[in-house]
């Protein structure tokens, strides 16, 4: 029950469930002395049941006419307040079972996510992929370059991770005959909380042998029209800060050092170090005369060229140092054959033309350990390079963020909108640190 309006020997109030709201009619004469007297004393949250007959009142309304009600379940506490809802947004995020109550365009958010996410698996179904599931606890957290969460196996007596991805698993499959699959499930990464990641998040590989990059940047392209027209019914994506992120292909492919052009000059990849080094300084680039060329220029596309790519955009050759597990491009060795995608200033996909030769795939991961400070049989997967060993096909793969595809597709301004219950802060902690704060004030 959400209102409740007493009349004299009426009452009129209103019921919501998940089909929507409804109004009832209580009349003394009809519930009846005792009924009507108990039904007085209900309170807004109360669940109940209620037979009647339904009518259309003078002013058009549907309502209910009660003949009989049932208290299904009491509500200890009050709901939030009816015409404001649930402002508080910490509250909403702790509490999401009343923010779902209240907030109409909050259940519709995650009514969306769920479609969204119905539509991907039938997407890739339609078109001959498989599902499966790869472990989330693992020996060596490989994939993706991102700090894990730790654990152990007690059975085992043996270090485990949360995996950070399920790309090494996937590969596998290929070898094993599996030429078109993809799993979406849960990647834990042990890093900051801001508006555009959470520890915990969803998100789907998808990986298929004898394509390629491009492949893989045609089946995303189809694949995000096909959703956005099904579940918002438009490829037009208004967000509340007013832009408008227009979907409709074909979508913008540029290589990274052509968007570097575009914005540190022309003559940027003649420069000498110096002159790099003080040219992204006086573009108001965080870089040190520590960084090499190839992070200097990186910091000026991940810092000032990412947030304008506004509308779709592939962003393709990338430097071969940023993605290990792709093929290098044959017209120049020094790049990568792979895309990311970048959608109203964030990156929404990477994808590749998968490495297959377990020759190279060893040196560089032979490189990126060295280069992280790491022990090298601490951080080679050696039981994936033995599958790569077996023969794995040529192939195209590629990752989406599940939860940056829902604020994309439904306007959220944040990660937290989409997520029913987003990581946060122990509340005891939490109060714990704020009265320590105020002491030391």
């Amino acid at each position: 029950m959400t209102a409740f309006r007493a009349m004299g020997k009426s009452i009129f109030a209103d019921v919501k469930d998940s089909s929507g709201r409804l109004q009832l009619y209580v009349h003394k004469q009809e519930l009846g002395e005792e009924e009507f007297k108990l039904f007085k004393r209900f309170d807004i949250g109360d669940l109940i049941g209620v037979d009647g007959v339904l009518f259309t009142t003078k002013t058009g309304e549907l309502t209910l006419k009660a003949h009989k009600i049932t208290l299904l379940s009491k509500s200890l506490r009050p709901l939030p307040e009816k015409f404001h809802g649930l402002t508080d947004v910490e509250q909403r995020y702790r509490q999401r079972y009343l923010d779902l109550i209240s907030n109409d365009a909050s259940r519709e958010v995650f009514l969306k996510r769920s479609a969204i996410i119905h539509e991907v698996r039938k997407f890739l179904m339609d078109k001959g992929f498989i599902e499966v599931e790869t472990p989330m606890l693992q020996a060596i957290p490989g994939g993706a370059s991102a700090n894990p969460f730790k654990t152990f196996y007690d059975a085992l007596n043996s270090p485990m991770y949360m995996r950070i991805a399920t790309e090494l698993y996937l590969k596998k499959l290929l070898v094993g005959g599996f030429e078109k699959v993809f799993e979406l499930n849960r990647n834990f990464r042990n890093e900051g909380v801001d508006r555009r990641h959470n520890p915990e998040f969803t998100a789907i590989e998808i990986y298929q042998a004898y394509s390629d990059c491009n492949g893989m940047m045609d089946l995303i392209e189809e694949m995000f029209t096909t959703i956005a027209m099904k579940v918002c019914g438009t490829l037009q994506i208004k967000h509340p800060n007013g832009t408008v992120i227009d979907l409709t292909r074909p979508w913008r492919r540029a290589p990274y050092a052509e968007l570097i052009k575009e914005k540190a000059g022309a003559d940027w990849y003649e420069l000498s170090h110096d002159e790099k080094y003080e040219k992204a300084v006086a573009m108001g680039a965080p870089v040190t005369k520590e960084m090499n060329d190839l992070e200097i220029t990186h910091e000026i596309y991940d810092k000032l060229i990412e947030e304008t790519l506004i509308q779709p955009t592939f962003v393709t050759r990338l430097p071969a140092y940023l993605v290990p597990l792709a093929k290098k491009c044959e017209d120049d060795p020094s790049v990568v054959d792979v895309y990311e995608l970048e959608i109203n200033g964030q990156e929404i996909s990477p994808g590749y033309s998968e490495l297959n030769d377990p020759i190279e795939q060893r040196k560089r991961f032979v490189e990126q350990a060295m280069a992280e400070g790491k022990d090298l049989d601490d951080a080679i997967d050696e039981d994936f390079l033995t599958a790569m060993e077996h023969g794995q096909p040529p192939a195209g793969g590629l990752g989406i963020g599940i939860d940056r595809m829902v604020m994309l597709l439904t306007g959220a301004e944040s990660i937290r909108d989409v997520l029913l219950f987003p990581q946060m802060r122990i509340q005891k902690k939490a109060k714990k640190q704020e009265k320590e704060a105020e002491k030391s004030e």
